[in-house]
């Protein structure tokens, strides 16, 4: 076992290069500028495995704290999704929430209006801590999903790369969406995801919260679904429970019941939530955020480092073939300039912090 994550370790090295550069192509992604992680660290480890264990599919852990087995990826592409940002080799998940997303691209499409689903990242290989972007998503339980709809056009591996998010907010305003963006069929989306039972979380944007209570006028039931969180303006965030039978998987405290739309989202429009963080006292040394180790997720993590990799991403997708595979049979003509089409002013890939809402 030791052999084998070292074989891992060494690998990172290799594709630090490789990766970087992958993930300045990502437009407005400031996630992108941090700090590469350590050699050694479970962030460095899990980043660079590129295929999934054999066996079952289970999570274990958090959501913000673990790695699973047995991983299945979202197919590149489907009659109504497209996934994107091939290159982080982040489109692995428990097939129940890839079941999930097909299920939803399906459903939105054929009853609320929306063409299909842009999938953003959902989980690595394995699990585990990310180079970047997200605390969470490491059990293959958290999903995003953009707030762009797919076009009807099949984007080509650059394009999946560079097609800019789109905010929901608008430019120059606090928590203010903006109209000229927002629309019914986002609303119908958003409580699409939010019906289904096996979905626990959705987190969107505080403006985006405040807007589906202020004109959400169908059934409110599953409402208290959507969480406001930081960031996601551009896409949302699903999170779904933890399979039955999962015994290594650690669950998150129900939503509370109600609506949501109460003193909990009214606080992210005060300036507590966004006040700078309080300096040190004179004379006190800053304490450096120490790495997370594979030591420090759950005990089956390094087993699952350990363990034999699948045959092929092939073997391992979700009733599809590989993305390189499906962009060569089917390459895209380039996207003819269309009036009235533009994007509106772009949003940051969202700090992901929605470990406790």
């Amino acid at each position: 076992m030791a052999l084998r994550i070292a074989q891992v370790f060494r690998s990172f090295v290799q594709l630090t290069l490789a990766g970087t550069i992958g993930a300045g192509l990502i437009a407005g992604d400031v996630a992108a500028q941090q700090k590469q992680p350590s050699p050694g660290s479970a962030k460095a480890i899990f980043g660079s495995v590129e295929l999934p264990s054999q066996g079952p599919a289970e999570p274990y852990g958090f959501y913000a704290k673990g790695c699973m087995t047995g991983a299945v990826a979202l197919p590149t592409d489907g009659p109504t999704w497209q996934a994107m940002r091939l290159s982080r080799n982040r489109r692995w998940g428990n097939p129940a929430m890839i079941a999930l997303l097909e299920q939803l691209s399906r459903d939105a499409a054929k009853y609320d209006g929306w063409p299909g689903l842009l999938v953003g990242d959902i989980a690595q290989p394995r699990g585990g801590p990310m180079f970047n972007g997200h605390a969470s998503h490491q059990i293959g339980l958290d999903a995003d999903v953009w707030l762009t709809p797919m076009p009807s056009r099949h984007l080509t591996a650059e394009q999946r790369e560079t097609l800019p998010f789109t905010t929901m907010l608008q430019k120059g305003a606090f928590l203010t969406i903006n109209p000229n963006v927002w629309s019914e069929s986002r609303a119908r989306l958003l409580m699409r995801a939010a019906s289904y039972p096996q979905v626990e979380r959705i987190f969107v944007n505080p403006a985006i919260k405040k807007k589906m209570c202020d004109t959400w006028t169908g059934d409110r039931t599953n409402l208290g679904k959507l969480r406001p969180e930081y960031g996601h303006d551009s896409h949302f965030h699903i999170r779904i429970k933890c399979p039955p039978g999962a015994a290594g998987c650690k669950p998150q405290a129900p939503v509370v019941a109600g609506d949501g739309c109460d003193k909990s989202l009214a606080w992210w429009f005060t300036k507590e939530p966004w006040a700078a963080p309080k300096p040190p006292k004179p004379g006190t040394k800053p304490v450096k955020p120490r790495e997370v180790m594979v030591s420090d997720l759950p005990k089956a993590c390094a087993a699952i480092l350990a363990a034999p990799s699948v045959a092929s991403v092939r073997a391992a997708t979700y009733g599809g073939a590989s993305a390189a595979e499906s962009l060569a049979v089917a390459p895209a003509a380039e996207p003819a300039a269309t009036s009235g089409e533009a994007l509106p002013a772009l949003g940051p890939v969202p700090d992901d912090k929605p470990a406790d809402q």
